[in-house]
């Protein structure tokens, strides 16, 4: 016949059984914060890809739940604003361009979720000959 207290894993389980029940003798009431239609998430998560070409610099920014006309874009020439709202979501960034570009220049389209914008960059600064 086997003794128990001999068990080298019976302190072990015991103390797993112990944590097990401590754990489910909570009240179940748990809480989750999430977006639900109608609240608004201030926070911005914008994924960003920048592409500097040899004439020109590409902003690719995934900014789903925006319709096209709540997309506002404002350009310094050296950082882009962008501020979008819509279906209980809301997007403010201010993204540094690589290089200067001409602001008049940008070309954007925004499809499926994908806002990307097109500027050409600004060649007016001029070489010094020494």
């Amino acid at each position: 016949m086997r003794d128990d207290r001999d068990d080298p894993f019976d302190e072990f389980f015991s103390e797993i059984e112990r944590m097990m029940n401590e754990m489910m003798a909570g009240d179940g009431d748990v809480h989750f914060e999430r977006n639900t239609p109608g609240s608004q998430d201030t926070a911005s998560d914008v994924h960003l890809d920048i592409h500097e070409g040899d004439d020109e610099v590409r902003v690719v920014a995934d900014i789903p739940g925006i319709e096209k006309e709540d997309i506002d874009l404002k350009c310094d020439g050296r950082t882009l604003h962008l501020d979008a709202t819509g279906d209980g979501r809301t997007y403010r960034e201010q993204i540094s361009l690589p290089v200067p570009v001409v602001e008049t220049s940008a070309q954007a389209t925004y499809n499926n979720g994908v806002l990307e914008v097109v500027f050409d960059h600004d060649d007016d600064s001029t070489s010094i000959d020494i």
